[in-house]
């Protein structure tokens, strides 16, 4: 009696999960894409720390040279308070040395 009622409901127990996962998957507003990042205030970087305010692209394409040539892995960020040069805390006081 039991399988009987299980091999009968299978089939609609199948259907309303796919049903379900479906609905989900089309519904608008609930994206499982990230969305694009925001900018955010110079100290909101985790383990990065600024260390220069290029005025330009150019600008921060030669202190990333520059700080490159040294053996200092550095990154552009975009904040809120405009472009920073960002490098690791361990090299901060090496990187700001050496831009002076």
């Amino acid at each position: 009696m039991i399988a009987l009622t299980l091999r009968v409901l299978a089939p609609f127990l199948v259907m309303g999960v796919l049903v379900l996962l479906l609905r989900w998957t089309w519904s608008k507003g609930h994206s499982v894409v990230p969305r694009s990042p925001a900018p955010g205030a110079p100290n909101e970087y985790g383990l990065l720390v600024p260390v220069a305010a290029p005025a330009d692209s150019a600008q921060a394409l030669a202190i990333g040279a520059l700080l490159e040539q040294a053996g200092i892995r550095s990154t552009l960020a975009d904040t809120k308070a405009g472009p920073r040069v960002m490098v690791f805390l361990d090299d901060a006081d090496r990187a700001r040395a050496l831009l002076r």
